[in-house]
């Protein structure tokens, strides 16, 4: 069903998205992971158990983040898919 030269293709293609995914959801994730650990050691040096300070600090955080490398996610996507679509192209033309 597939050449060689497809399965190559998509292995790329897949190696590539996996690169693509850790690219994008890297900031936010590390940006509530540090909020988290402040969050909690703040919440267990005072003993105060409030679930909205643990919520608004990490919302707060996303937002920034997401505007701050809106730029950076939007264009690593652009690339991916313009390199997805020649990929294509390259396969579409060789059979």
């Amino acid at each position: 069903m597939f050449s060689e030269s497809t399965g190559d293709a998509l292995a790329a293609s897949t190696r590539e998205a996996m690169w693509v995914l850790l690219q994008i959801a890297a900031p936010p994730l590390l940006a509530l992971l540090a909020i988290g650990l402040v969050v909690s050691v703040f919440q267990a040096l005072t003993q105060i158990q409030e679930a909205s300070l643990a919520f608004l600090p990490k919302l707060v955080a996303t937002g920034a983040v997401l505007l701050l490398m809106g730029p950076f996610m939007t264009g690593v996507l652009r690339a991916y898919t313009e390199g997805l679509f020649d990929r294509i192209i390259a396969i579409g033309g060789a059979g």
